[in-house]
Order: structure tokens, then C-alpha cells, then sequence
């Protein structure tokens, strides 16, 4: 009859198998958890794609692109980007309006991205009960360009919240602009203050995130994100019944945070004076009349 330390010495091999096989099966076990986080878009706080579920989809992103950069024929008449970003600032989807993504200026991308990124980050809805304005202040990015020049209310904003590089550059080139783009279910942040960036309101006024365009001049830019909010149909802003409409500072409801062209020379040199404090360069190649861009939606 074995003893205890011979019983003990034949079960050695055994157990230590046992052990191995254990020890492999748990990290074949965390790789898999590894891979499958990794098959779902992920921002830096763990939010996935499901974040992105009440705004369009890729490819009603990249129709209404399409559709709005060919209706406008002002600019350099260039190929576009666009990007939608929610509310919390993840990316959603990114689109180019050419046949492919060197059809256009490879430098938008990211730029298109911040611009969606600003206006979603300075405009509001009625939630935000402001005295001044109560049922929400809609900023565009061009609404922003003459506050933020030396001496203005806002000198020094498009340096606060720099770009994500690790986001705006990460993956494959290829994928930029597809529905796969590295940067959907990410943060890139970034300040812009020229034309092109649109707050995107659904119904009941609502602010749900940001559009932006770039690609051509900054006017051209802001036109066709105009274009590109009313055809995705989030550009609730207006009055209807007892909901008055959403505020803005270029002073015509219809359009309450179009691009404003109140900028004259400065006597003493350096940037332009804006009457109002929110003007915007004109771009002087083929501007198109922003007065006559579609009036915003109830």
C-alpha cells in the first residue's frame, strides 16, 4: 500500500498538467473578451457605436454630402468631407462627397470633424433655461470667427480643446470616409472658428450634435453643411405652435445661426471689425448669397 508522500509523488505530474491547462484556458478566455471589446467601436470613455442610434446613418451622411455639394456651385467648387458627431462629441460618421477619398483635400477630414465637434460644444437647446436666450442659442462655427481674434470675447477658444491626433489619424487610410472610418465611436474634440460647423437640432428642438464640412472656402463649407443639416432633417429651429424657435445672433430667425458678413476694415490695421461681434470674413471667390439658403424647419 503507497504512503502519503508516495501517492503524493505519483499525483506531481497530474496536478501540474491540470495546473497548465487551467492557467492557458484563462488566458484564451481574456484574449477572446480582448477581441470581441475590440469588434465594437469604442470612444476613450467606452462608449460604443449604440451612442450614434438616433443620428443618420453612413450613408445618409454621404447621399445628402453628395446631393449638397452638387447643388452649390460657389468656391473653388470642390469635392467635400463631412462628419456627424452627437451630443457627448463621438464621432458618428464620416463621408466625402468625390469619387474616392483623394477627390478632395486630405486635410478636411479631420477639420470636418472639428467643426461638427465645435458647434455641438457651444450651441444649446431650451434645457439650458439661459436668460438671454430661453429657448436655446444655436452657434455655427463662422458665428464664432470675429470673438475669437486679439481682443475679442472669445480670444484664445480655438487653442482650449485641441484635436485628438491619436484619433484623427488612427488606422488604415483606406478606411477614411467609409462607414468602417477609424474615428466613428471615438472623441477627436478640436475648436474651429471659420465656416462650416452646424448644430443639429431633431424635433422639439432638440440638440442632438453637430455637422461639419469642410473642403473649399469656409462660405462654401458653411453652405453646404446648411444644405447637409435640412436634407438629414435636423434643422428644427423655428417657431411652431406655443414652441418659440431656437435663438441665434445673425438676427433673422429664418436662419438663426447663418454666417455673417459684417466685417470692415480696421482703421488701425490687423482684423476686421464685426458690428455685431459674430461676423465672418467674406471669401471673395464665387460666394453665393447665404441669405438665400433654406430657411430652418419648425
Amino acid at each position: 500500500m503507497l504512503n502519503a508522500m508516495q501517492l503524493l509523488g505519483t499525483r506531481k505530474p497530474k496536478i501540474a498538467l491540470t495546473l497548465y491547462l487551467t492557467i492557458a484556458a484563462i488566458f484564451l478566455v481574456g484574449m477572446a473578451g480582448t477581441f470581441t471589446a475590440k469588434s465594437a467601436p469604442q470612444n476613450s470613455n467606452g462608449q460604443g457605436s449604440g451612442a450614434c442610434a438616433n443620428l443618420p446613418s453612413f450613408s445618409a451622411l454621404q447621399s445628402a454630402l453628395a446631393t449638397a455639394t452638387a447643388a452649390d456651385n460657389s468656391g473653388l467648387d470642390n469635392q467635400m468631407w463631412a462628419t456627424l458627431v452627437n451630443r457627448d462629441g463621438v464621432v458618428c460618421a464620416v463621408a466625402f462627397s468625390g469619387v474616392n477619398r483623394g477627390a478632395q483635400w486630405p486635410g478636411s477630414r479631420a477639420i470636418s470633424a472639428q467643426k461638427a465637434n465645435t458647434a455641438n460644444a457651444f450651441s444649446l437647446d431650451a434645457s439650458s433655461h439661459s436668460g438671454l436666450f430661453p429657448n436655446g442659442l444655436a452657434l455655427s462655427t463662422a458665428n464664432l470667427y470675429s470673438a475669437v481674434q486679439p481682443g475679442g470675447s472669445l480670444y484664445g477658444l480655438q487653442h482650449s480643446n485641441p484635436v485628438d491626433t491619436s484619433v484623427a489619424y488612427a488606422g488604415p487610410s483606406s478606411s477614411y470616409g467609409t462607414a468602417s472610418d477609424p474615428m466613428v465611436g471615438q472623441k477627436i474634440g478640436g475648436v474651429n472658428v471659420f465656416g462650416g460647423g452646424l448644430a443639429l437640432y431633431g424635433p422639439g428642438h432638440v440638440i442632438v450634435g453637430g455637422v461639419g464640412v469642410s473642403g473649399d472656402t469656409s462660405c462654401r463649407d458653411h453652405n453646404i453643411a446648411w444644405g447637409v443639416r435640412n436634407l438629414l432633417a435636423l434643422d428644427h429651429l423655428a417657431a411652431f405652435n406655443s414652441s418659440p424657435a431656437v435663438g441665434g445672433v445673425s438676427g433673422v430667425s429664418a436662419r438663426p445661426d447663418n454666417i455673417i458678413f459684417d466685417i470692415t476694415p480696421n482703421p488701425n490695421g490687423g482684423t476686421g471689425v464685426s458690428a455685431g461681434g459674430f461676423g465672418h470674413p467674406t471669401c471673395n471667390i464665387r460666394d453665393s448669397g447665404s441669405g438665400s439658403l433654406a430657411p430652418v424647419s419648425p
